[in-house]
């Protein structure tokens, strides 16, 4: 076993021993949720906070606390399912294998709501750093990835509604996620800044794939849906004058000889 697997297996060992400690003790998963949001706010307050003195330590710390509010987001699906307790409108997953061997996907609408509202904390702590230090540029680009960190989760799920799947784009929530931590963590090189227009750019990059992705996918279920319609007007119409052919035929005069 290389050494790459064995940390990987490590890791979820202790993943899976948080997972049981948790189910022990019941507690609700979308409890952990928004414990998860919480310690978001933490680390924005973190950003916040930070000046040009103190600015790389408080950075460090602010990713720190992310990779502790991922804990919570790597553990609340596993919790819910070892506890039986997945729900709609919680969600947790994407999907599950049901007793007919199908795939069915789950809403997660609290969970995505909860998702929603930390990324924009982080973000909006950083909008709080860059106005304190005066840095027009960055805090609109900060405003710039706020956006388009938004409407990467709302295109897909605006998407989904209209044609079922839409997963296409590579910037989810989990690679932003790990920009910001690599910004925050090694911001005393400099590195937020690059992450930021790394951010803005891929961002809205996916954001366009699935604008033109959807707008693909629906020409053709409005080409299937018309073609159907066709189909089915057509074999309305057939019965319909076979029917009156018959009528015409039972209504049909005697020749008079006089």
């Amino acid at each position: 076993m290389t050494w790459t697997g064995a940390f990987g297996r490590g890791c979820r060992v202790l993943l899976h021993a948080i997972v049981r400690g948790l189910a022990l003790t019941r507690i609700s998963p979308n409890v952990l949720t928004f414990l998860g949001l919480v310690i978001n706010i933490i680390a924005a307050v973190l950003f916040g906070y930070a000046n040009s003195q103190n600015y790389s330590r408080m950075f460090l710390y602010a990713g720190l606390v992310i990779i502790g509010a991922g804990i919570f987001d790597m553990v609340d699906g596993r919790v819910a399912r070892a506890t039986n307790k997945v729900t709609t409108f919680g969600g947790f997953f994407d999907s599950v294998i049901d007793r007919t061997n199908k795939v069915t996907t789950f809403g997660g609408f609290f969970d995505s709501v909860i998702d929603r509202y930390s990324d924009v904390a982080l973000f909006f702590g950083l909008l709080v750093y860059y106005a304190r230090a005066n840095r027009f540029f960055y805090l609109v680009l900060v405003a710039v990835v706020m956006v388009s960190s938004v409407m990467v989760s709302y295109t897909r799920a605006r998407a989904e509604s209209l044609i079922g799947s839409c997963k296409v784009g590579f910037m989810e929530r989990p690679e932003r996620i790990v920009l910001v931590i690599i910004g925050a963590l090694f911001a005393r090189w400099g590195a937020m800044a690059p992450v930021l227009w790394v951010l803005a750019v891929l961002s809205t990059i996916t954001v366009v794939h699935r604008i033109i992705y959807t707008a693909q996918q629906t020409r053709i279920l409005d080409e299937r849906l018309a073609a159907e319609a066709a189909a089915a007007a057509t074999q309305e119409v057939v019965p319909a004058e076979r029917a009156a052919k018959q009528g015409n035929q039972g209504t049909r005069q005697i020749p008079s000889f006089n």
